[in-house]
């Protein structure tokens, strides 16, 4: 009997001391899922509107190159069919106005070369392609003369034309009929008239500005 009790009492110290040398086990973390991280672009820095001027604007829109080109000065139309003979047979600078009192489309005008040479050129205005001078379907002239020193000096009210340049106004003389107002200049050795019968000064200088902006044919 105290064998057996003996034996208890080991067996009950073994299990003891197994129970005690026993670590339970940890539960096992659920691992938290990761949120995947989105790439960003970085922004690209803004231009300011102050910066992004017209330069810019031509480098990424280059001009039309037709309208970049250098133009060829371009006369009225209505000098287009005398042209080619005035250039090839005048012998100074040929300036002719692009603007012409009395040639805004209500009536037909036309350009009459009446004088062509080395010293001078003279070219009238007309209603009627041929017109002789007549006062019904003369409307004025336009004409050009080499400088030279037996020349008269200009007169007439003075008045200012483009690029610096002086003109000289002369009134129309009105009777029966008007005679042309006329504004003459000098510039490239030449001198240089507009005329329009009965022609008001604010239409002669724009004729004459008109001739200068164009430039010589």
């Amino acid at each position: 009997m105290q064998k057996l009790k003996s034996i208890a009492c080991t067996l009950t110290l073994l299990l003891s001391a197994c129970t005690a040398g026993t670590t339970p086990s940890q539960p096992t973390a659920t691992p938290t899922p990761e949120t995947p991280t989105l790439e960003t672009t970085p922004p690209s820095p803004s231009v300011p509107a102050s910066t992004y001027n017209s330069a810019d604007r031509r480098a990424n829109n280059p001009a039309n190159p037709a309208t970049t080109a250098q133009r060829s000065p371009i006369p009225n139309p209505v000098f287009e069919p005398i042209l080619p003979e005035l250039k090839q047979q005048a012998g100074i600078p040929v300036l002719l106005p692009d603007y012409l009192f009395g040639g805004d489309g209500a009536s037909e005008v036309y350009a009459i070369l009446e004088t062509a040479n080395p010293s001078q050129y003279r070219v009238m205005l007309a209603f009627t392609p041929d017109c002789t001078g007549g006062t019904a379907c003369r409307l004025g002239e336009v004409t050009g003369e080499q400088l030279t020193p037996d020349l008269p000096p200009l007169e007439g009210k003075t008045v200012p034309l483009d690029n610096g340049i002086s003109g000289y106004f002369v009134d129309a003389v009105c009777a029966a009929n008007c005679s042309d107002a006329t504004l003459s200049w000098e510039q490239s050795g030449g001198r240089y008239t507009v005329g329009i019968k009965a022609g008001k000064p604010e239409n002669l200088v724009k004729m004459a500005n008109s001739a200068i902006a164009a430039g010589p044919f």
